[in-house]
């Protein structure tokens, strides 16, 4: 019997995920819907969803052109666009976020040929049950999250893959930071889940300690409008 890795311990971690599970299945479930398909979107949005998609090509460029037989694990998969690619490629994939909701618009969403290779589920991505990868993409999830977080979350992630781990966190940039500081000041009825600007230095010296035995591998800003997020890999084999 093999040994499954252990859920990683990290201190606010299941609170902050049943508050992004509350946002993203009642407060945005609409816009996000929108903001995922090809529907109209106000200038603003229109610029999130630019820089999403550079993103996300960004970290699809950074797998194996031909994926067949390898298994991946799309962690945060909304309404499950990277998991297409992945599949397309060839991929066998799992695609699993917080939201029901959104895995319903995955599922939903998924093209007939490719459904023999896509199995979206609702649920925690540090959860071990869902096995060994050869490759985890995480895109925008781990945003909402302290630096320390991030490289605990990070390093339970890698455990489970093979080859590759791809993460995005949002950097301290001084818009960033000056907007988070703006959120504060609205009713808590009203606040989306705080993005979390996080320092690359410090979170590469973070992660250093936490994954001792792998390697940090590219590294990029995506920045469009509205939206910047930084992309991280991480070499496992």
């Amino acid at each position: 019997m093999t040994n499954q890795p252990a859920t990683p311990v990290i201190s606010g971690w299941d609170a902050k995920r049943r508050r992004l599970e509350d946002y993203f299945d009642r407060t945005a479930f609409d816009a996000w819907t929108a903001l995922t398909s090809d529907a109209p979107v106000s200038r603003i949005r229109a610029t999130v969803r630019a820089g999403r998609e550079d993103m996300r090509n960004t970290l699809l460029s950074w797998l194996p052109q031909d994926l067949t037989g390898r298994r991946l694990l799309d962690a945060g998969c909304g309404t499950g666009a990277l998991a297409v690619e992945a599949a397309r490629r060839g991929a066998e994939v799992v695609g699993i976020d917080v939201s029901p909701q959104l895995i319903a618009i995955a599922d939903e969403r998924a093209p007939d040929d490719l459904r023999a290779r896509l199995s979206f589920r609702a649920g925690d991505m540090l959860d071990p049950a869902l096995g060994r990868f050869d490759h985890i993409v995480s895109m925008d999830v781990l945003i909402h999250y302290e630096a320390d977080q991030i490289a605990t979350a990070a390093a339970g992630l890698a455990e489970r893959a093979t080859q590759s781990l791809v993460f995005t966190f949002a950097p301290g940039t001084p818009l960033l930071r000056t907007a988070r500081a703006l959120g504060r000041f609205f009713p808590k009825s009203d606040r989306s889940p705080t993005i979390i600007p996080v320092g690359h230095d410090y979170l590469r010296a973070r992660m250093s300690r936490s994954l001792p035995n792998v390697k940090l591998g590219r590294d990029k800003r995506v920045s469009r409008g509205f939206y910047t997020s930084h992309a991280q890999e991480v070499l496992t084999a």
